[in-house]
C-alpha cells in the first residue's frame, strides 16, 4: 500500500508547473482585459480625483411643520445612499449637516446630473383615477371640434398595469376656440364631481354641526364641496401645462385624500388633468426594475411588483375603473411627484400584482425611475441649494503621502525577507508581486463594472494587505524550516509542512476576510473603501499562495543552491539546529533475521 502513496505524491509533486501556468494565464487575461477596456488606472474616489459636492435642504411637506427631524433626516440619507452607490462600493458620500442640509458628494467620473436627479427626487408614487384630461396651452388651442372622447394618439408614450389594460393614451374632447374653453374645461370638473369623485378632505373639512342640526350640516357639506369643485374648476381653467412654472407647482402641495389638478406629457404635447384621491401609493410597490420590451414598439419601461396588500389595491381600483366605459374615466394616472408619467386605459380588474410604466424612456431614464421606485420614496421634499466642484489639490497630497508610506513599508518588509530568510526572499518577493499585479488590474477592471472608486482609505487597506501577504509566506517557511529541524531533508520536509502551514493560513485570511465583510456591512462612505480592499486583498492572498507560492518552493527545492541547504538559501540545516537525519528502521524479514543495528534505529 506504501507504494501506490509514494507514485501518486511524486505525480503530484513534479507538476507545479500546471498551478504557475494557471496563474500565469490568469494574469494575461487581466492585464489584457484592462488595457482592451482603456481602464489602465483604478477609479479615483473624491478625495483623490475630485468630484461633485451638492447640498440640498429639506422641505417640510403639506400639512406636516414638522417632519423636518432627526429620524426622516437619517432615513433620506439611508436612502439616497443606496440610489447613488448601488452596490455599495462606488464611494459617494451622503451625509447630514446641521439640522435640515444633506451633503452628497459624488467622485469624478459619475454623471452629476443624473445624481443630483437620484438623490433630489423625491420619488413619491400614486395612483390617480382620471376624472378629467384635456390639452393644454397651444395644443388645446388648435384641437380639432370633432375630437371624440375616445379618440387616442397612437404615437403618444403609453403605459400599462398589464398585458390586459390598453396601451393607448386617450384624452377627452376639447374645445375648438379658445373662448368656450374655460366653460367646457369648468364643465368637466363638475361634473366629474356631481358623479361622486369629490374628495373625502372636502367633507371631512365642512364645519362641525350640532346633532339636533342635521340639515344645516348638510347644508354647510353641500356648500364646502361646491367651494372646493369651484375652487378646482378655477385651477383646471387656469392650468397651462406648456409652462414650467405652472408645472412645478401643480399638484405638488396635494395631500393623498385630495382630488387635485396635475400635468402630464404625451408624447410632444402636454396635457392637464384633474385627479381623484390616491389609491395605490409608492410603499406598495415591492419591486421596480427596468427592463427593454422586446414584444412592442414600447420601447424602455418600468416593470413593478406590488406587495400582497397593493396586489389587492390595485384589483380593487382597477376593477372600479373598468366598470366605465366612457373616457376619460375609466383611465389611472401613475403619478411620480406631481407628474402625470402616464394614464392607461383600464378594460377589466388586474389581479396580477403586477404593473408597467411605459413612454418614451431611454435606458438610463427607465433604471433612474426604477432604482428610485426600488428604494423607496424620500421621506422629505429637497431643493437643491448649491452644486460645486471639488478639486483634488489636498488628495493628490494625501495620495503622495500614502504611497510614500506604502513604498517604506514595502522596502522594511524586503529587507526583512532578505536578511532573514535570504535565498527564500527569491520566492517571496516575485510572490508580493504577483499580488500587487492583480490587486491593480483587478481594482483598474472593477471602477466601470461595479463603480469601484479608490480612496485613501482603500489605499491604507491595500498597505494593511503586504503585511498579510508577507504573514502567508513566513507561516510557510517557517514550517518548512521546523521540518529541517526535525532532520528531514528539504524536498519531503516541503510537502510535509504544506498541509500544516495551509490550515493555519486559511484559518488567519478567514478571520480577515470575516473582519472585512462585518466592516463593508455595518459601515458606509470611505471606510466600505477600506473593508472592500481588505477582503479583496485577503482572497487574492489564498489564491498566490496556493497557485503561486507553493509550487514555486516545489520548483526551487528541486534545485542544488536550496537542496543542499546552502548557507544563504535560508535552509541551512546546521545554521537551523538541524537534528541528525531520521532514518526509517526496517522489520526483520523473518524469525532468522539478524538484530538491528542500534544505529539505524
Amino acid at each position: 500500500m506504501a507504494a501506490p502513496k509514494r507514485g501518486r505524491s511524486a505525480s503530484a509533486q513534479s507538476k507545479p508547473g500546471r498551478s504557475l501556468a494557471l496563474i500565469l494565464i490568469a494574469i494575461v487575461a487581466l492585464t489584457g482585459g484592462m488595457f482592451a477596456s482603456g481602464n489602465t488606472t483604478p477609479r479615483l474616489g473624491i478625495d483623490l480625483a475630485g468630484g461633485t459636492s451638492i447640498t440640498l435642504q429639506a422641505r417640510n411637506e403639506p400639512g406636516q411643520p414638522n417632519a423636518i427631524n432627526k429620524t426622516n433626516m437619517n432615513t433620506a440619507v439611508q436612502i439616497m445612499n443606496r440610489r447613488v452607490n448601488g452596490l455599495g462600493v462606488s464611494e459617494a458620500e451622503v451625509q447630514t449637516q446641521g439640522t435640515s442640509n444633506i451633503i452628497v458628494n459624488i467622485p469624478k467620473g459619475t454623471n452629476s446630473a443624473e445624481a443630483r436627479q437620484q438623490v433630489g427626487t423625491t420619488a413619491k408614487l400614486y395612483f390617480r383615477p382620471v376624472l378629467a384630461q384635456e390639452a393644454s396651452g397651444a395644443a388645446a388651442s388648435s384641437a380639432s371640434p370633432s375630437a371624440s372622447a375616445s379618440g387616442s394618439s397612437t404615437a403618444s408614450p403609453s403605459a400599462s398595469p398589464s398585458s390586459s389594460a390598453s396601451t393607448s393614451q386617450k384624452a377627452t374632447g376639447s374645445s375648438a376656440s379658445p373662448s368656450s374653453s374655460a366653460t367646457s374645461q369648468g364643465r368637466a370638473v363638475t361634473d366629474a364631481l356631481k358623479a361622486g369623485s369629490t374628495p373625502s378632505s372636502s367633507a371631512s373639512a365642512s364645519p362641525s354641526a350640532s346633532p339636533s342640526a342635521t340639515s344645516s350640516a348638510d347644508a354647510s357639506a353641500s356648500a364646502s364641496a361646491s367651494a372646493a369643485a369651484s375652487k378646482l374648476e378655477a385651477e383646471y381653467t387656469a392650468l397651462d401645462c406648456t409652462k414650467a412654472a405652472q408645472r412645478a407647482t401643480a399638484g405638488k402641495s396635494a395631500k393623498p385624500t385630495d382630488t387635485t389638478v396635475a400635468c402630464g406629457k404625451i408624447g410632444d404635447a402636454w396635457y392637464k388633468y384633474v385627479l381623484g384621491p390616491a389609491r395605490v401609493d409608492g410603499t406598495d410597490v415591492k419591486k421596480a426594475q427596468a427592463v427593454y420590451d422586446t414584444q412592442s414598439a414600447a420601447g424602455w419601461q418600468v416593470q413593478m411588483t406590488f406587495t400582497g396588500s397593493g396586489s389587492k389595491k390595485f384589483a380593487e381600483v382597477t376593477g372600479e375603473l373598468a366598470k366605465n366605459t366612457s373616457q376619460p374615466t375609466n383611465e389611472f394616472g401613475i403619478v411620480l411627484d406631481g407628474e402625470v408619467v402616464s394614464s392607461p386605459t383600464v378594460s377589466q380588474s388586474i389581479t396580477g400584482g403586477s404593473a408597467e410604466i411605459s413612454g418614451s424612456f431611454t435606458q438610463q431614464e427607465a433604471q433612474s425611475l426604477a432604482n428610485v421606485l426600488s428604494y423607496g420614496a424620500l421621506p422629505l421634499s429637497f431643493r437643491t441649494e448649491s452644486v460645486t466642484t471639488v478639486t483634488a489639490a489636498l488628495g493628490g497630497q494625501q495620495l503622495h503621502a500614502g504611497l510614500l508610506a506604502g513604498a517604506i513599508g514595502l522596502a522594511l518588509v524586503i529587507i526583512y525577507l532578505v536578511a532573514f530568510y535570504r535565498g527564500l526572499s527569491l520566492i517571496a518577493i516575485p510572490s508580493l508581486l504577483v499580488s500587487a499585479i492583480l490587486t491593480y488590474t483587478i481594482m483598474s477592471l472593477l471602477g466601470p463594472t461595479i463603480h469601484f472608486a479608490l480612496n485613501l482609505p482603500a489605499v491604507c487597506g491595500a498597505i494593511v494587505a503586504i503585511g498579510i501577504t508577507a504573514d502567508s509566506f513566513i507561516v510557510f517557511f517557517e514550517r518548512i524550516r521546523d521540518e529541517i529541524r526535525e532532520g528531514r531533508t528539504l524536498r519531503p520536509a516541503v510537502e510535509r509542512a504544506w498541509p500544516r502551514a495551509r490550515r493555519t493560513i486559511l484559518v488567519s485570511d478567514f478571520v480577515s476576510f470575516l473582519a472585512a465583510a462585518v466592516l463593508f456591512i455595518v459601515t458606509v462612505g470611505k471606510v466600505q473603501g477600506f473593508a472592500f480592499t481588505l477582503g479583496l486583498t485577503t482572497v487574492l492572498d489564498v489564491v498566490v499562495v496556493f497557485f503561486f507560492t507553493k509550487p514555486l518552493m516545489t520548483l526551487f527545492a528541486r534545485r542544488k543552491f536550496f537542496a543542499s541547504g546552502h548557507k544563504w538559501s535560508g535552509l541551512d540545516p546546521k545554521g537551523l539546529g538541524a537534528k541528525a537525519p531520521l532514518r526509517r528502521t526496517r522489520r526483520p524479514a523473518g524469525p532468522t533475521a539478524g538484530p538491528v543495528d542500534p544505529k539505524e534505529a
